[in-house]
């Protein structure tokens, strides 16, 4: 018998593979945080001997989720700018980030995100925000995939005091000296084109190319966002950024909320993803995505939550069901198929992030990042269609087991690599606000 160090057996493996194969009474087999086989239980079992195995009886199988827009550390502002426009929001919260975010307040934002995270079955997220250098030290301590870089946001006093001269040579150094580890790759943020001039966001996208580094950026979340550009610089957003050569298959736009039919055809044309928010959206206003045109156009559309104060939560699951049902406000029940949604959280989220060859889909040569969710639920009972059950009744509270890289972060709904009580003593802390920033 070959050995093994991890093999999860005995439930239902919804592999999100090109065929869309389930295969019942299954087998994922894991080694060297790689999966090795998939196939039926007592075939792997027999031909394998692991060193830790997880009995998924009455469970199904699946890749882990992947979060392709979100801001983790503002964890230490939720509940703190709701029900306001984007606008704003971010009147709101871009004074209060400058008062209270440091490496140590970012720290303690990541510990409680990722528990929540864990939790609701995400394996994966990139995360644009301040600090990211602290940001990732605690997603490797926890065995979490994170995949993060330096932000640009041309904004006076940002947090962490650096001018765009300085933060451009930074950003370079930092891109410069990173070996990513299986399953990342190296990331340029650049906020939006409302905080970037034309100028910066065309040495920034030269900066990520030079370093094969993903660039991601906002553009078009609303229709206000959409007139101020065009009064700015008599373009709409996504129209700019293609005049600028923004657009691009190693480009990943957030939100793309206020599109034209040309817009859409621009990104097709460049291979453009995007990143689809509908919690965030919905909650801000900004309007409906045109994902089912997105579609129909054939680019890429991942799903993300943003960040858990315009969302107030990190559920990517939850942002399923939203993407599957809130398309069909418009008389289609077939806009977003219940599979499209899931695909969407899985192997398309690693797609805009370019790196399905590795993640998004339960397959021998990919990265064994999966999870196992309880299906003795009454709510998800009796089960017709693991993709129905999934998009439409599933919930975070529902996910068992979650492994990243071969590594069991969360054993029957205990976390294993992350002291849960500690992250949420140092986010109550972190996020006591000094009083000038509490003041509205």
């Amino acid at each position: 018998m070959q050995s093994l160090d991890l093999l999860v057996h005995s439930g239902d493996v919804l592999t999100v593979d090109a065929s869309g194969t389930v295969v019942s009474d299954g087998a994922v087999a894991v080694r060297a945080g790689e999966i090795v086989e998939v196939g039926p239980a007592a075939r792997l079992r027999a031909a394998y001997r692991a060193a830790e195995e997880i009995d998924a009886s009455g469970c199904l199988v699946l890749p882990g989720l992947i979060n392709t827009h979100t801001h983790l550390a503002m964890t230490l502002l939720r509940g703190a700018a709701d029900d306001l426009t984007l606008q704003g929001f971010l009147e709101r919260v871009i004074p209060r980030e400058a008062a209270l975010l440091s490496p140590e307040t970012v720290a303690a934002g990541l510990g409680a995100a990722i528990a929540e995270s864990v939790r609701g079955g995400v394996t994966a997220a990139l995360d644009m925000y301040w600090f990211h250098e602290a940001a990732e030290a605690v997603a490797r301590e926890a065995g979490w995939r994170l995949l993060t870089g330096p932000t640009f946001m041309d904004v006076p006093g940002p947090p962490d005091g650096r001018p765009y001269a300085e933060r451009m040579r930074w950003a370079g150094a930092d891109l410069a000296a990173r070996t990513p580890s299986p399953g990342t790759r190296p990331v340029l943020f650049a906020h939006s084109a409302y905080t970037l001039a034309p100028d910066q966001l065309a040495a920034i996208t030269a900066l990520a190319r030079a370093h094969d580094a993903l660039l991601h950026l906002h553009a078009a979340e609303n229709a206000a966002e959409v007139a101020l550009v065009e009064e700015r610089y008599g373009m709409r957003p996504v129209e700019l950024l293609d005049s600028l050569g923004v657009l691009g298959p190693d480009t990943l736009l957030a939100h793309a909320v206020d599109l034209t039919d040309a817009e859409i055809a621009a990104l097709a044309r460049t291979g453009t993803s995007v990143a689809h928010c509908p919690a965030s959206n919905l909650k801000l206003g900004c309007g409906t995505a045109r994902v089912p045109e997105l579609l129909a156009a054939g680019v890429t559309v991942g799903l993300g939550t943003d960040g858990a104060v315009s969302s107030n939560t990190l559920d990517v699951l939850g942002a399923v069901r939203l993407a599957a049902l809130v398309h069909k406000a418009g008389g289609d029940p077939t806009a977003v198929r219940a599979e499209q949604a899931v695909r969407m959280a899985t192997i398309e989220s690693a797609r805009a992030l370019g790196r399905d060859g590795e993640l998004g889909s339960l397959e021998a040569g990919k990265r064994a990042d999966l999870i196992v969710l309880d299906l003795a639920r009454p709510h998800l009972a009796p089960r017709h269609d693991p993709y129905a059950t999934l998009a439409y009744a599933a919930s975070a509270a529902d996910v068992r087991d979650t492994v990243v890289d071969g590594r069991v972060l969360m054993r029957d709904r205990a976390l294993l690599t992350l002291d849960e009580p500690q992250a949420l003593r140092a986010l109550e802390a972190a996020a006591a606000l000094p009083e000038p920033a509490l003041r509205p």
